[in-house]
């Protein structure tokens, strides 16, 4: 039997079953595993219960917010986040077997993080080493409350870590292009809240400077066909975050609620 050692390991789903068995199986060394999912209907929870893990079920509140829910069930002190469609490789798995069995050198640890799509180990555009702090004391970080883009705070030194995490990023087509709609929407209710602007006309010249710094000046255009795609699709999610901030705009400037349709506006 394996040796499992005093981890906690936060995980947050949402229909994550055809990825959750592999991220599982990546963490089957750590004592304890928490799922927080939030309303899936294919087989995630009943994956997680069967591979044993703590399944909750908690009303999505963002994904700062529901990560640090998951944070807040961990019981040990030394807490791994994961996202569901990511993977601890073999040797990645031994080094924190081995941070956590010793007494504690930092507060977290960060990873450079292996990103696939369409089965291509993207290199370029920022997608690789794109570190994140993922191993941390409990006592000594917690998740932004930031609804997208979140991240790991920590006090207290942190050290850079060089064996990997793998992210196999969503790769089909339909189901990217619901991603970014998601996406689009939570950045733009993040940036309105922040009192922020946007034209139309400025989101399309977002979108095409993300495309061209993505393809050419960060030489996206080396992981080609998957390089390309990628570079549209940050375009894209720009294009649609900063239209809809200016949506949300124009909506409250005519009295609208940002979540009602209003026939002026629509007619504007």
């Amino acid at each position: 039997m394996q040796i499992r050692i005093p981890l906690s390991v936060a995980i947050i789903t949402k229909n994550e079953a055809e990825n959750l068995t592999a991220c599982l199986q990546s963490v089957s060394f750590a004592e304890q595993i928490v799922v927080v999912d939030s309303g899936s209907s294919d087989d995630t929870l009943q994956i997680a219960a069967t591979c044993g893990c703590d399944v909750f079920t908690e009303s999505w509140r963002g994904f700062g917010p529901q990560k640090q829910v998951a944070v807040g069930k961990c019981r040990h002190n030394w807490i791994l986040i994961l996202d569901a469609d990511e993977l601890v490789p073999p040797e990645t798995a031994e080094v924190i077997k081995r941070i956590v069995s010793l007494p504690p050198a930092a507060a977290g640890y960060s990873f450079p993080r292996k990103n696939f799509f369409q089965g291509r180990w993207i290199r370029h555009a920022g997608w690789w080493p794109d570190r994140v702090i993922r191993l941390f004391r409990k006592d000594m970080g917690q998740v932004t409350a930031a609804m997208v883009h979140e991240a790991v705070e920590v006090k207290g030194a942190v050290i850079a870590l060089e064996s990997p995490l793998e992210h196999f990023t969503e790769s089909r087509l339909s189901n990217l292009l619901l991603k970014i709609d998601n996406y689009s929407t939570l950045g733009a209710v993040t940036a309105f809240a922040e009192g922020r602007k946007a034209t139309i006309w400025s989101a399309a010249l977002r979108a095409l400077l993300a495309f061209s710094q993505d393809y050419f000046l960060r030489l996206g255009i080396l992981d080609g066909a998957q390089g390309f795609t990628l570079a549209i699709t940050d375009g894209v999610n720009k294009f649609f975050k900063y239209a809809k901030l200016n949506e949300l705009n124009r909506r409250h400037k005519s009295g609208c609620l940002p979540d009602k349709s209003c026939r002026k506006l629509e007619q504007s």
